[in-house]
C-alpha cells in the first residue's frame, strides 16, 4: 500500500450553524460551539421566514460587544451569517448594515434564498449583492431549496455563472440536495470555484407528504448524520474535500431532552463520522 492511500485523511473545519441552536443568543452560541469543539460558529442577523428568530447584532451595541468579546476570549471564529432573500423587488444597498456588521465579526460566508423564479432577475440581483458584498470580504452563498425560487442545483448553478461575481458561490444542504431534483451527478458537477460551504444533515427516506410536514422537519425536526435515508458519504465525496461544513441540524425534541451543548457534541460526532466515510469514498 502506498504512503498516499495509507495516510490518514483531514477532516474539513465545522460551524455550528444558527438553525441547530436557534434560541441560544450569539455569546451563547459560540461559547456552546466551543465546549462542543467547532472552529467557528454561525449568526442569524436577520430572519430566514416570518416569525422567526435573528438576533439584533446589527442595532444592539451591548450585545455586539460581548458576542465579540467572547469570540476572543473562546478563539471560536464566526463563518457563516444568515439569511439573505433576494425578491422580485430587490435592492442590495439595503444589506450595508449587514455587512458591516458581518465583516466586524470576521464573517465568511452569507446564506442567499431567493423568493423570485425568474432565473434571470434573479442572477442580476445576485450580481448586485455580490459586488455590494464585495468590499467586507464576503462570499454569497446562493442555496436552492425545493420550495423557493431556486429549487435544485442546476438552476442555482446556471444563476451563479452568469452573475459572474468572484465572491458568488453555490451552497448545498443535504436536506434540500434529498429534497429537490438534484443528483449525485449534478454535485459532481458544480464546478470547485463555485463552492465555499456545504451544510449536513440527515433525514427520514421517505419525502413528507405536504409542504408543511417539509417545512417542520427543515426547522424543527432534522436528524443526526447516519439516522436517517440521505446517502451522505457519496454526497460529501462529490463535494471538495477541504470544503468547510456547517452543522445544521435543529431538532427541538431532542436538544430538550439533552441540551444544546450536548446536542451540538452528537451532531459534530456524527458529521465527522461521515466526512470520514466521504473521504475514504473520494480516494477510491
Amino acid at each position: 500500500m502506498s504512503f498516499a492511500s495509507a495516510r490518514v485523511s483531514r477532516l474539513p473545519e465545522f460551524s455550528l450553524c444558527p438553525l441547530t441552536a436557534l434560541s441560544l443568543p450569539p455569546p451563547e452560541m459560540i461559547s456552546v460551539a466551543h465546549s462542543a469543539g467547532y472552529d467557528f460558529a454561525g449568526l442569524r442577523l436577520m430572519a430566514a421566514w416570518p416569525g422567526a428568530l435573528p438576533y439584533p447584532l446589527m442595532d444592539d451595541v451591548s450585545l455586539m460587544r460581548e458576542t465579540m468579546t467572547r469570540i476572543s476570549d473562546t478563539g471560536v471564529r464566526i463563518f457563516d451569517l444568515e439569511v439573505i432573500r433576494i425578491g422580485e423587488q430587490f435592492d442590495a444597498a439595503l444589506y450595508e448594515r449587514f455587512f458591516e456588521t458581518g465583516a466586524m465579526l470576521g464573517g465568511k460566508v452569507v446564506a442567499v434564498m431567493s423568493d423570485d423564479a425568474e432565473e434571470e432577475r434573479v442572477a442580476a440581483s445576485f450580481a448586485e449583492l455580490c459586488e455590494t458584498a464585495r468590499p467586507y470580504g464576503l462570499t454569497m452563498n446562493l442555496e436552492f431549496i425545493p420550495f423557493t425560487g431556486v429549487g435544485n442545483a442546476a438552476s442555482a448553478v446556471r444563476i451563479v455563472r452568469n452573475a459572474s461575481a468572484p465572491n458568488g458561490s453555490v451552497l448545498v444542504d443535504a436536506l434540500h440536495f434529498a429534497r429537490s431534483a438534484t443528483s449525485i451527478a449534478d454535485i459532481a458537477d458544480i464546478p470547485p470555484s463555485m463552492l465555499t460551504f456545504a451544510q449536513i444533515c440527515d433525514t427520514p427516506a421517505q419525502a413528507p407528504k405536504t409542504l408543511e410536514d417539509l417545512l417542520h422537519i427543515v426547522r424543527f425536526e432534522r436528524l443526526l448524520p447516519g439516522e436517517g435515508g440521505i446517502d451522505l458519504v457519496n454526497l460529501f465525496a462529490a463535494l471538495p474535500e477541504s470544503l468547510p461544513i456547517g452543522v445544521e441540524i435543529p431538532n427541538v425534541r431532542r436538544t430538550a431532552i439533552v441540551g444544546f451543548e450536548a446536542w451540538a457534541r452528537q451532531a459534530l460526532s456524527a458529521a465527522k463520522t461521515s466526512l470520514a466515510a466521504a473521504a475514504l469514498v473520494r480516494r477510491q
